[in-house]
């Protein structure tokens, strides 16, 4: 492990929390790349309000990765964000292609955001169990942003 610095976790308990944070990590990468393909491929009514709703939300799961990897350094491990570790770990099911309608990118995308908030709920009952507060409440504040962006990417389905 690198340095630490987080005090008060003893060794164990900081291994177990980098391999929740790198696992969510990957599933957070892969709804931020879902987002991106549906982004880029909804086409028909209701296009553009979704299409920059998306940009948005983008944003604001950009910074759920960063706040995860920066929190695994801090527990002295890395961050593995890698395109091979994200497809290996990640919980989602591969987002359908051949789609273009915007309800069916809308509802594939919701059903995705609510894999991973449901991801991070766990992971913060895991954290709290291990003692670790402060990586409890890191996952609390995604599962609050990825459940709103869930319902407001899921408003748009008809």
């Amino acid at each position: 492990m690198r340095e630490r610095y987080a005090s008060g976790l003893d060794d164990n308990t900081a291994k177990k929390m980098i391999e929740l944070l790198n696992a969510n990590l990957a599933n957070v990468i892969d709804l931020t790349l879902s987002g991106k393909q549906c982004h880029w491929n909804l086409q028909g009514a209701g296009f553009i309000g979704v299409h920059q709703l998306l940009d948005e939300t983008t944003a604001r799961i950009l910074e759920i990765s960063d706040t995860i990897a920066e929190r695994v350094v801090i527990l002295g491990g890395e961050p593995n964000g890698l395109a091979s570790r994200v497809a290996k770990d990640t919980v989602l099911k591969p987002y359908p292609t051949g789609i273009t309608a915007v309800n069916d990118h809308v509802k594939a995308l919701t059903e995705r955001y609510k894999k991973v908030a449901e991801t991070l709920r766990e992971a913060i009952e895991a954290a709290g169990e291990a003692g670790d507060e402060d990586t409890a409440d890191l996952f609390t504040e995604a599962s609050r942003i990825i459940d709103k962006d869930a319902w407001f990417i899921g408003a748009n389905a008809k």
